[in-house]
Parts: C-alpha cells; structure tokens; sequence
C-alpha cells in the first residue's frame, strides 16, 4: 500500500453549540436540561443540553418526543442569528492559525494546521490555544482531536466530549482502530454493520484482518475504501470554504396542506431567499421549487428563465408555475415547502454583463 501524505489535521466541535449559547445569555438555564425546538408535533429538536442528553435527547428528534422523554426539559426556541453571530468569532479563531477551515456545520470544522500562521509547531499545541481562544472569546467550550487525517481527527474529537482534547499521533493510528467498532467509521451505517455482522466483523481490526481482495470481491469499490480506513488511511484534503451552490428557504407546516393551498405558503420563502441573494450579492438563473409529501416523497421542478429574476416576486411567479407542474393525484398533501436559486453567479458580473449586451447595436 502507499504510504498516506501525513498532515496535522484538527477537527474542532463546539458542546451542545445552540443549547450552549442559551445556557450562556440566560443564566437561569444553566445546569437544566435544555432542548432547542419549536414545541409542536412537526418540529425536531436542534440541539439538547449535556443535561437533557442523560435522558435520551438528541438532535433530529421529534421535539414530542423529546418532551415525553423530559417533561420538564425548558423549550427554547432556536436564534439562528445569534448562533451564527458566535459561529463567525469562532471562525475568525481559525483563520488566525490556518487558512485551510472547512467548516461543517455552524459549530464544527476541519483545519489543516500542517503550517500554522503562528508558528506554535504542533497540532497539539494549535487545538489547546484554539480551545483557550474560543473560551476566552465567547465563554463556550470547544472539543478538539488531532490526527494526520480527517476521519481520525474526527473520532478524536468525540472521544474526550465535552471540554476534552485527544490527540492520535501517526505510529499510534493502527492500535488505537483495532478495538474500535466498525459503526466508528465513516459511512458504516446500521445496514453496513449488519452486512460485516454477518461475516463476523465488529471491530476495526477484525475489517482488516480480511484483506483487501475479500473486501473488494463483497463490497467492490466501497471494500477497498473500508480497507483503506481500517489502516487509518484518509488522503481527503482539508477544502476551504466555498460559495454555496444554492440559496434556499423551506418550512414544515404545522398541518399538512393541498396543492392549491402552497400559495400563501411560497409568498414568505421567496421573499427570504431573495433577501439572501441580495445580502450574498448574487444573482440565481434557476428558480427550484422543493415539496415533501406526507409520506415523505421529495419533489423538485427547476425553470431557467431567460432572464435572471431581479426580484422576490418574480421569484414567486416563477415558483407557482413550478406548482402547477406537480402532477400528482388532487387528494395528496404536502408536509414541506421550499423555494431556492442555483446556477448562481455574482451580481456586479451580471451587471456587467447585462451593460456589454445593452450596449450592443
């Protein structure tokens, strides 16, 4: 096998982020099990204090659910702002030790620090002052893991949770995989489990004790990516952030709704999404329209209009023709709505555009 590039990767994840930054602005919800959700039969849970996790609260859980499983679990309603208001201070923490960040979500990234801007030498060294960092400047704790790759770096992240930091260093990467479950790895889920449970596989090194062509002749191409895993080969570089490829709003109604009744439904989503373009200054040349169903089939329908919509309601016009070409029968009802622009470009090249055309005899 060739031998994989080494890195110093740090995988950085803040605890219970949204609940986190609640219990922070309200001192009368420290130490209380915290759930950010909409109370409502539709809504999910979209995070959960270290304290309401001890009764079985996750993300993505029915926010019903959640409130059966803790009756007096304090309900706050999400602040997607305020969350992304702190989740910007903790980027510019990154930034000040690599420019290779790539974020995950709000309150997660990847930073290769194989040459960090302030020469501290280590990834060790890097995630303690990147955690010391983010305490000082928002009073919230971060867990970090180092390794030579992304998907080590991860499982490393989790392990000292929360407020933790563990470190894989390169000779201990076989070692530390051997004990470790199978359903540690990225992309084994519950299916995959059963299928290695079968030829009796639950841990790491039991995945690499099979070999390569056994793996390859079961999983074809997907065996040869377990093997390489198990021998905590990743070569997946960190990618810095790019521009999103779509701008989109959706929302799940509190009932579900007939076809002809997403009108009033659309309105509100372009105009969020148009205000998005507008704050990104970019223009979308496709209008898509999104629809759940009840039973949970996805629907989409795109137009590509030859001119570019340059305003919220034409982005509406464009998405209620999207509507009527939804041809299911008249009795299906929808659970789920969303507008959203692609094919963006930047809106100073549009115009610029636009001016060479206008100018053209």
């Amino acid at each position: 096998m060739n031998t994989p590039r080494l890195r110093k990767i740090v995988h950085v994840d803040m605890d219970a982020f949204y609940a986190s930054v609640e219990q922070r602005d309200d001192p009368s919800l420290r130490g209380r099990p915290v759930v950010v959700a909409w109370k409502g039969a539709r809504s999910v849970v979209c995070a959960a204090s270290y304290e309401a996790r001890t009764f079985g609260i996750r993300s993505a859980m029915p926010a019903i659910r959640a409130e059966r499983l803790c009756p007096d679990a304090v309900f706050v309603p999400p602040d997607f702002a305020r969350y992304k208001a702190v989740s910007r201070q903790v980027r510019e923490v990154f930034l000040s030790h690599t420019p290779l960040v790539e974020p995950l979500s709000l309150d997660e990234a990847y930073l290769d620090v194989s040459e960090d801007l302030q020469g501290l030498g280590s990834g060790t060294a890097v995630a303690k002052a990147i955690r010391a960092e983010i305490r000082e400047r928002t009073a919230l704790t971060a867990s970090a893991g180092v390794a030579p790759n992304k998907f080590l770096a991860k499982i490393a992240s989790d392990w000292r949770k929360p407020d933790g930091l563990f470190v894989i260093r390169p000779q201990q990467a076989l070692e530390f995989l051997t004990r470790l479950p199978v359903g540690k790895l990225p992309g084994v889920g519950k299916v995959m489990q059963g299928k290695l449970a079968d030829l009796g596989i639950e841990r790491v090194g039991q995945l690499r004790e099979l070999g390569q062509p056994a793996l390859e002749a079961r999983f074809g191409r997907w065996g040869r990516r377990l093997f390489e895993l198990a021998h905590g080969i990743d070569e997946h570089a960190v990618e810095p952030e790019r521009p999103s490829l779509q701008i989109s709003a959706e929302d799940t109604f509190a009932v579900d709704l007939s076809i002809d009744a997403l009108g009033a439904e659309l309105e509100p989503l372009a105009r969020r999404v148009w205000a998005e373009a507008e704050r990104s200054g970019r223009i979308g040349r496709t209008v898509v329209l999104k629809l759940k169903t009840t039973d949970f089939r996805i629907l989409t329908r795109s137009l590509s209009p030859d001119t570019a919509p340059a305003s919220a309601e034409e982005v509406l016009e464009i998405a209620m023709a999207l509507r009527a070409r939804v041809q299911l029968p008249a009795q299906t009802r929808y659970r789920l709505a969303g507008v959203g622009l692609s094919n963006l470009i930047e809106a100073a090249g549009a115009l610029r555009q636009g001016d060479l055309f206008s100018a053209a005899p």
